[in-house]
C-alpha cells in the first residue's frame, strides 16, 4: 500500500479509503481470528477494529506508519476483549456457557480447509489449538510475518515490546508450537500407543495448553511415540508464502450494511466506506486488492470473500489474468554502498500496473536460467533458445558454452575452495558463492564459518554475491543476518545479495508474496538483488508441483514484476531441463520448451 494512497484516504478520498479498506480487512480478520481461534466474538472485534482505523485515520500523523497502526488497533481490541473475557462473572463454579468458540468458525479448520493445507502445514495449523491465549495472541502476528505479510518491526510495535524481548517471546511460542505438533502427530498414529491411551483416560478431548504439556512430556519420554519429534520441518519454512485465511460472509454483511456497533454506541462508516466497497464488488464481482495485490472476487455461493486461486478452488467467478494485476514499483536505484546499510526501515515504494509480457521470444538483460551437468552439451541450446542473457550450473566451470550467454561462476560449498575459486576467476567476472548454507542437505555452513573464508573470496577480485540461503534472508536474527551483520562488523564486501524462493502457494497471490519477500530484503539491506533459483513448489510428504496452468500464469506474472524492480539486478528460474512431467522444467530436450518454458522463452525485456 503506497504512502499516497493513506494521505489520500486521510483526506477523505472515497475511492482511496475503499482500497485501503479492501486491503487490510482480510489481513486484520487474519490477525483477528487466529488469536481468538474462532471464538464467536472474532467477527465483532474485527467489526469494531475496522470502524476504529476508519473513524481514526483523520488523526494519523504519520502515513507510512499505517500498517503498523492498524495492526496494533487490531491487538488491541484483542486484548480488550481477553480482559471483557476474564472479568465476565461466572456462572456457578464455571464460565458463561455461552462465551464459546463457534464450532463453523475454528480458525485452523477454516485454514485447512480454504487454504487446502496437508502434510505438515496441516498439522501446523491444527497444533495452533492447543497453544494458550498468550501464545495465540503472538501466534497471529508471527504467523503473519513468516508468510511474509507483516515484517519484524510492525510485529515488534503490535506486542509493545523491545525487538530483543519480542525475539525471546517468539522463540518460546515456537517451541510450544512444535510440542503441539508433536501432540498432533502422536494423537493421529494408529494403532495408538497403549501408554498414550492411558494417559489420554481422562481427557475431554478438547485441545488445552495444560493437556499440551503433559501429552509432550510423554513423547519425549515414550520410546514408540518419540519419532512424532522427528523431521519436523521449521514451521517459518512450511508458512512462507501461505495466503490470508479468506474473509467469511459475517463480515461481508456487515461491510455492506456500513454500520456497527462499539462497546454499545452505534457508528456509521463515513461517507459509506465499508459498504460502497463492498457493494461494488458484490455489483460488478470486480476484484480489488488485498494483501499487496492479491486477486479477490465474490463467490457464486455462500457470499464468501476469498484470494481467487486457478485450479485449487473452482468457484463461478471472474476474475482479470495474473499478468494485469502485477504491480512494479518506481523504486530508486540501489545504493552504491557494499555494505548493508544500518537503517531497515525503508518507505515502500508507490505502486504503478505492469502490463502483460509481449507474446513473441525477446531477450532480458536480468533473465538467466539454472541448469547441471546432467545434460552437458546438450545444455547449449536450449539456453540459446530460451533467450538468456546469462546462467549458471552451481559451480565454477560451465557445462557447455553458449555464444552471447554469460556464465556466471559459483563456489558451491567450502571444500576445494582454493581450486574452485582459481576455476571460477578463470570462467567469470562475477561470482556466486555457498549454495544453502543454511540447510544440512546443501552446503551445511554456520554464519561464522563462512565468514572465515570470505577474504578468500574478496581475493579473487570478481564482483561478489553473497551466499543464497534458503529462506528466512528477511529474518532479523536468522542465518542470513548473523551473516550480513558479520560482514559489516569485519569490514568485508558483499556487492548484491542472492535469494532463492519456492512458492507453496499457487493462488494468483504468489507473485505478490515473492516480491513482498525480495522488498523486505532489499529495504533491510539496501543492496542489488539476484533471485537465483524460484519457482512454485512445495517440500511436503515429498515435492509438490502446481498445475502446468498456475505454473504458467506464475512464469508471466513473475517476470513482469521482476522486471519491473529495478532493485533486481537478475533472476533464474529453476530449472532448464524437466526430469519428470508435470515439474519446474522449462526443456524436454534441447530445442522442445515445455509450456512452462514456453512461456518464460517469451518473457522479459
Amino acid at each position: 500500500m503506497s504512502t499516497a494512497t493513506v494521505i489520500a484516504a486521510r483526506a477523505g478520498d472515497q475511492r482511496a479509503l475503499d482500497v485501503l479498506v479492501g486491503e487490510y480487512l482480510p489481513l486484520i480478520y487474519n490477525i483477528v481470528g487466529r488469536a481468538l481461534q474462532g471464538h464467536a466474538d472474532v467477527d465483532d472485534v474485527v467489526q469494531e477494529t475496522m470502524l476504529r482505523i476508519v473513524d481514526g485515520l483523520p488523526r494519523l500523523r504519520e502515513p507510512d506508519s499505517f500498517r503498523s497502526w492498524a495492526v496494533a488497533i487490531a491487538m488491541s481490541q484483542v486484548r480488550d476483549r481477553h480482559r471483557r473475557q476474564v472479568q465476565a462473572p461466572l456462572v456457578g463454579d464455571r464460565a458463561d456457557p455461552t462465551d464459546t468458540a463457534d464450532p463453523g468458525a475454528d480458525f485452523a479448520d477454516l485454514a485447512i480447509t480454504r487454504l487446502r493445507l496437508s502434510g505438515q502445514r496441516q498439522e501446523v495449523a491444527e497444533a495452533t489449538r492447543w497453544l494458550d491465549h498468550d501464545d495465540r495472541e503472538l501466534l497471529s502476528l508471527w504467523w503473519l510475518e513468516a508468510a511474509g505479510q507483516l515484517d519484524r518491526e510492525e510485529v515488534v510495535e503490535a506486542l509493545h515490546l523491545t525487538r530483543q524481548h519480542a525475539a525471546v517471546r517468539i522463540q518460546r511460542m515456537k517451541a510450544q508450537l512444535d510440542a503441539a505438533r508433536a501432540v498432533v502427530r502422536a494423537l493421529a498414529v494408529r494403532p495408538r500407543c497403549p501408554e498414550l491411551s492411558a494417559v489420554l483416560h481422562s481427557w475431554d478431548g478438547r485441545p488445552t495448553a495444560l493437556w499440551r504439556k503433559r501429552l509432550a512430556r510423554h513423547t519425549r519420554e515414550c520410546n514408540r511415540c518419540d519419532r512424532a519429534w522427528s523431521d519436523m520441518i521449521a514451521a517459518e519454512r512450511l508458512l512462507a508464502g501461505i495466503a490470508l485465511v479468506p474473509v467469511p460472509a459475517a463480515l461481508m454483511a456487515f461491510a455492506a450494511s456500513g454500520t456497527g456497533t462499539i462497546t454499545g454506541t452505534a457508528v456509521t462508516v463515513k461517507a459509506g466506506g465499508l459498504k460502497a466497497m463492498i457493494a461494488g464488488w458484490v455489483a460488478a464481482a470486480k476484484p480489488a486488492l488485498v494483501g499487496i495485490a492479491a486477486t479477490v472476487a465474490i463467490a457464486g455461493t455462500a457470499g464468501v470473500v476469498y484470494i481467487a486461486t486457478q485450479g485449487e478452488e473452482q468457484p463461478a467467478v471472474t476474475t482479470a489474468a495474473p499478468s494485469q494485476l502485477v504491480t512494479s514499483d518506481a523504486a530508486p536505484p540501489p545504493a552504491p554502498s557494499s555494505v548493508p546499510s544500518s537503517n531497515p526501515a525503508s518507505p515502500t515504494p508507490s505502486k504503478t500496473t505492469v502490463p502483460a509480457p509481449p507474446p513473441p521470444a525477446t531477450k532480458s538483460a536480468k533473465k538467466g536460467v539454472s541448469t547441471n551437468d546432467k545434460f552437458g552439451a546438450s545444455n547449449a541450446p536450449a539456453i540459446k533458445d530460451v533467450k538468456a542473457d546469462w546462467y549458471y550450473d552451481w559451480s565454477p566451470s560451465p557445462v557447455a558454452s553458449v555464444s552471447g550467454v554469460e556464465f556466471v561462476p559459483m563456489v558451491w560449498g567450502g571444500g576445494n575452495l582454493s581450486s574452485d575459486l582459481a576455476k571460477a576467476k578463470a570462467n567469470g567476472k562475477t561470482l556466486l558463492a555457498f549454495n544453502e548454507p543454511d540447510l544440512k542437505e546443501q552446503s551445511n555452513m554456520s554464519p561464522a564459518q563462512v565468514l572465515d573464508l570470505w577474504p578468500q573470496l574478496q581475493a579473487t577480485g570478481m564482483r561478489l554475491g553473497s551466499p543464497a540461503p534458503a529462506y528466512g534472508a528477511d529474518t532479523p536474527g536468522g542465518w542470513f543476518d548473523q551473516f550480513m551483520t558479520g560482514i559489516k562488523q569485519r569490514g568485508y564486501r558483499v556487492d548484491f545479495i542472492t535469494l532463492h524462493w519456492y512458492g507453496g502457494d499457487f493462488s494468483a497471490n504468489a507473485t505478490n508474496q515473492l516480491k513482498t519477500y525480495i522488498q523486505n530484503v532489499y529495504n533491510r539491506y539496501h543492496l542489488p538483488i539476484w533471485l537465483t533459483e524460484y519457482a512454485l513448489m512445495r517440500f511436503d510428504n515429498g515435492t509438490v508441483y502446481p498445475s502446468t496452468d498456475q505454473q504458467v500464469a506464475f512464469v508471466n506474472s513473475s517476470t513482469a514484476m521482476l522486471q519491473g524492480l529495478s532493485y533486481v539486478e537478475r533472476y533464474s528460474w529453476f530449472l532448464l531441463y524437466t526430469s519428470k512431467s508435470g515439474d519446474t522444467g522449462l526443456y524436454s530436450n534441447g530445442t522442445t520448451p515445455t509450456q512452462v518454458g514456453a512461456a518464460y522463452r517469451a518473457a522479459g525485456g
